[in-house]
């Protein structure tokens, strides 16, 4: 049988490969395919969401303060989960628990459809998070599998690319969709493209050697917990909550980490993954991450403003010109993975992050009247820094962790990601209320100190004592 006949034996997830070489070239393709449209599917629901919150506050006669839990809950569910699925996904099979999310996004997203209030519609937003979580969480490692060890900055750049994409036509495609038709159709569309990424995913991708250890559900709880607590605690600090609430919040936050270290103390495999942790490659390439999405979200929650209220540009002129950020990430995605093979993780990210902050330093330090020609080119730069960080970083996180542990470093790829864009949206919603004129100001310099403060985390990856 040749590589390019796929017969039901070449495409089922049981059909024997090894690992270490990753899936023949042909099948590679389709197992891509289906896993990248769930992701593109996962990450254009954060977007489109965004996008049409008014529109769905008014239709469904809800406040604003109430609608809000549109995005939040799936958020929440999101950075809440993801390390539970992704250590079930090491017991269980990363095969088994992406095609469950997947199928479980796609019922989640026909129950929004349907949904006539916003209760309803808060809870299948709920399912939804759960099932991108239930995928993402354990995406990182899927690819792992799928491609030989020499090619897998190829697979990380190409979801790079996918995320860029999908963030950067997420706005437009959800109002081209309120503009032809009502906004049920938002979240319908996913049902036909789900259900045939699903049957896709079920023959193609690959199976992986399921851990001897088990899965323990009151640790999953518990991590449940501690990040839904710390998600929440990090809004409400920067919308200027009562302190009694955010004692609670703290509170609660701290006890379920207690609980879970103590409850996950000498497991083989910890949900919260300790054991990778304390590996310095690891530990830092994660820091890196969360330092570098919090610049990505100081960027785009405060950029908006920036551009409105204190550059006086319409919000048509502002979704312009926020787009060369995320086409040039997506243009580096396949050339930082092509790199990454070749160069250091460390090196090559840590040029990235110098990149952002000098784009980050070029937005802050802008004319008072720039053209649109001396935004775009500082956008553009920013991009290409994110982008030349994002697979060499991927790689770096799942190349230090043991091929028995890729799910729980799977994980913390996206708890990373998911924890710095809370984070750095929290620390624009803190300048905003420290300064309503020049809070934006504020959040751009700190966007560019912290890209700073990345880049030396990446670059500490090159000693030699960080290896093991």
């Amino acid at each position: 049988m040749t590589e390019t006949v796929l017969t039901r034996g070449a495409m089922s997830g049981d059909a024997a490969h090894s690992p270490a070489d990753g899936l023949p070239a042909a099948r590679r393709r389709w197992a891509m395919l289906a896993l990248m449209t769930g992701v593109s599917m996962a990450s254009l629901d954060t977007a489109i969401a965004n996008t049409a919150l008014p529109e769905l506050a008014r239709q469904l006669h809800a406040g604003a303060a109430a609608s809000v839990w549109i995005v939040n809950i799936y958020q929440l569910a999101m950075v809440a989960t993801l390390l539970p699925f992704a250590a079930l996904g090491e017991r269980v099979g990363y095969r088994r628990v992406a095609t469950a999310g997947l199928a479980l996004f796609t019922v989640a997203s026909l129950l929004c459809a349907l949904a006539w209030n916003l209760p309803l519609l808060v809870g299948a937003r709920l399912l939804q998070g759960l099932g991108a979580a239930a995928l993402m969480g354990v995406t990182t490692a899927m690819m792992r599998a799928i491609y030989p060890a020499h090619l897998q900055g190829q697979g990380f750049g190409l979801n790079a690319l996918v995320v860029a994409v999908a963030f950067a036509v997420g706005p437009t495609f959800a109002s081209l969709i309120l503009a032809l038709a009502s906004w049920p159709w938002l979240f319908a569309i996913n049902v036909p493209i789900g259900a045939a990424a699903f049957v896709l995913a079920r023959r193609v991708l690959p199976d992986n050697t399921r851990g001897k250890h088990g899965f323990d559900a009151g640790a999953a709880l518990c991590n449940v917990g501690a990040f839904g607590f710390l998600i929440l605690l990090l809004g409400d600090a920067a919308h200027g909550v009562s302190p009694a609430r955010l004692g609670l919040e703290a509170a609660a936050t701290i006890a379920c980490f207690v609980l879970l270290l103590r409850r996950q103390h000498g497991h083989a495999a910890p949900i919260l993954p300790t054991d990778l942790l304390a590996r310095p490659l690891f530990a830092l390439s994660a820091l890196t991450a969360v330092c570098t999405f919090a610049v990505q979200s100081l960027a785009f929650v405060a950029l908006p403003f920036h551009f409105e209220q204190v550059l006086g540009r319409s919000p048509v002129e502002t979704g312009f010109l926020l787009t060369p950020w995320p086409v040039l990430v997506g243009i580096m995605g396949p050339i930082s993975g092509r790199l990454s093979d070749r160069y250091e993780s460390g090196l090559l990210a840590g040029i990235g992050l110098l990149v952002l902050c000098a784009g980050m330093a070029a937005l802050l330090w802008m004319p008072d009247a720039p053209s649109t020609v001396a935004i775009a080119w500082r956008m553009a730069v920013c991009g290409i820094g994110f982008g030349l960080f994002q697979a060499p970083n991927m790689k770096a996180i799942m190349g230090s962790a043991p091929r028995e542990r890729a799910g729980g470093a799977s994980g913390i790829v996206a708890t990373a990601r998911l924890t710095g864009q809370a984070c750095g949206a929290a620390l624009v919603a803190g300048c905003l209320v420290l300064s309503e004129h020049r809070g934006t100001t504020y959040a751009l310099a700190a966007a560019a100190a912290i890209a700073l403060l990345g880049a030396a985390i990446s670059f500490a990856r090159l000693h030699p004592r960080t290896k093991g």
